[in-house]
């Protein structure tokens, strides 16, 4: 098969040199992303039932999540939960297989259940929140398309990716990632509801973070601005690791000390009081957003992993350009894919797979551009590989 993938060089500054860059990154307990991480769960469960009752992956796109906030009472020392968030499972799924009906919301539900059950210690299933399955049946046109035998796109959409991840990059990633993973041994107070804001101009980098704290483990006032003292000298830390430059640290700066107005949660999460969320609305598949370069703004999270390009080719962008940037021996700033699917089309053989590189002054482009091509192609060649991947929660969509 010969693919139309177009390799070029520009000419343009790379984001990391740029004067201002800003990174932004929903936290797994962030409204939007426990929308995300439910409509991917309940994609790994159906994918896992079909897999395992009819041999393959059958149609299916949960990306159509609803999170609407309860009502809550936190205080100091531990509070209340008044009125439970509502969950909206909807979307679409293979249903009926030779006239036997699948359970598809008793697995969607459940999958649902596990996932907030998993990932958030401190919130009860039974009576923080409320669970709705509206998931239906596919189109049968859709499903006609959706043969995995054929992996024939399903969608005319695109992919986009980039690499290497700046500074502001990765700190804004880790730094969320290390408040709601290890810190959180020591930290027991901070919730899971995190938001870091990456703002770059020129060498430093302000990283604005809104940290829900779970009440019962802050007796006053006093622990509450100690533990924020705590927060910010370990996300200092970790900093230090990411990068040289100078980083400034803001916690909780909606926080006014004269009208006691704290950032106080029940369950660690600020839907217990209102907030809501949708899948899609938050990071993209590489886990962060970023205004200053491509982005496509498509919701990756519960679309099918077979032939959805959507959520395929994203991922897939992202690896080109990582493996490309890697193996450019230090020749190249920054590498951006972007490609194109054409619904019915072999999801192997995109309409386009565009890669644009900035590379280093005084760099000959013609060096690295058949490799930058081969490494396209091979991953193109070997897309089907991300499926399995999908399945067991392998890779990151979010």
């Amino acid at each position: 098969m010969v693919r139309n993938i177009s390799v070029e060089s520009i000419k343009q500054v790379a984001t990391h040199k740029k004067e201002v860059e800003l990174v932004e990154r929903k936290g797994i307990g962030h409204p939007d992303s426990v929308c995300d991480g439910i409509a991917e769960a309940v994609s790994r469960s159906l994918s896992k039932y079909y897999l395992k009752e009819y041999g393959r992956i059958l149609h299916h796109n949960t990306d159509q999540v609803e999170l609407v906030g309860g009502q809550s009472a936190p205080a100091f020392g531990g509070g209340k939960v008044l009125e439970p968030s509502y969950i909206l499972l909807s979307g679409r799924a293979t249903t009926t297989v030779n006239g036997d009906r699948i359970p598809f919301k008793a697995i969607s539900i459940k999958a649902a259940k596990d996932y907030l059950h998993q990932t958030f210690k401190h919130l009860d299933i039974d009576s923080d929140v409320m669970i709705d399955s509206r998931i239906g049946h596919g189109s049968v046109d859709l499903r006609g398309l959706y043969d995995t035998r054929k992996l024939k796109a399903n969608d005319t959409s695109f992919g986009v990716g980039f690499a290497p991840f700046s500074d502001t990059e990765r700190l804004v990633l880790s730094t969320e990632e290390l408040i709601n993973g290890k810190l959180k041994e020591t930290l027991p107070a901070i919730g899971y509801d995190i938001k870091v804001m990456g703002f770059r101009q020129k060498d430093t980098i302000n990283l604005t973070i809104a940290a829900a704290y779970v009440d019962k483990f802050v007796k006053d006032d006093s622990e509450y601005f100690s533990v924020e003292e705590e927060l910010a000298s370990r996300v200092k830390d970790n900093a230090s690791k990411v990068t040289d430059k100078e980083v400034k640290v803001f916690i909780n700066t909606g926080d006014v000390k004269e009208e006691n107005v704290r950032y106080l949660t029940v369950t660690g999460l600020s839907m217990e009081n209102g907030d809501d969320g949708s899948v899609g609305r938050g990071n993209r598949v590489n886990g962060i957003i970023t205004p200053f370069k491509a982005m496509s703004m498509e919701a990756a999270a519960g679309k099918n992993p077979v032939t959805h390009v959507g959520k395929l080719y994203n991922v897939l962008a992202n690896l080109i350009a990582e493996k490309a940037y890697k193996e450019s021996g230090g020749d190249v700033e920054e590498v951006l894919v972007r490609i194109v699917s054409q619904i019915g089309r072999d999801i192997s053989d995109p309409h386009v797979a565009s890669v644009q590189v900035i590379y280093k002054d005084n760099v000959d482009p013609s060096k690295h551009q058949e490799n930058i091509r081969r490494i396209a192609d091979e991953k193109l060649e070997h897309i089907s590989d991300l499926t399995n991947q999908f399945v067991e929660g392998k890779l990151r969509v979010f």
